[in-house]
């Protein structure tokens, strides 16, 4: 299967006198940045995604997000959809464990089932 770079790359026979055609890379270069650089756990925020992960929900879960979602909105005028709301949720339990460890709230309520 051909990856994203060789189905994006530049046309053309490159004789019309422009400029040489650079390669064309259908997703930026990153730096690279040790977890020490990176500092605390962000979210990801308004980027594009390459990876994605599917989760099962209750529909009471499901009702709880678009219940936040909406308030967010009313309350605070934030328009995020809910894989913004779940990416910070996320972020926010990650870093509570990484800062507490053994003493954080995922860690007890993981405990408590």
């Amino acid at each position: 299967m051909p990856t994203a770079d060789d189905l994006f790359r530049a046309t053309g026979d490159g004789n019309d006198g422009a400029q040489a055609a650079r390669p064309v890379r259908a997703v930026a270069d990153q730096p690279e940045t040790t977890e020490a650089e990176a500092g605390p756990r962000k979210p990801s925020g308004r980027v594009r995604h390459d990876e994605k992960m599917t989760v099962y929900v209750t529909s009471d879960e499901l009702l709880d997000i678009e219940h936040t979602r909406l308030t967010l909105r009313r309350r605070n005028g934030l328009a995020v959809d809910r894989g913004r709301l779940v990416r910070e949720a996320l972020a926010l339990v990650l870093a509570d464990f990484e800062a507490n460890g053994d003493d954080s709230a995922l860690v007890r309520r993981l405990t408590e089932e």
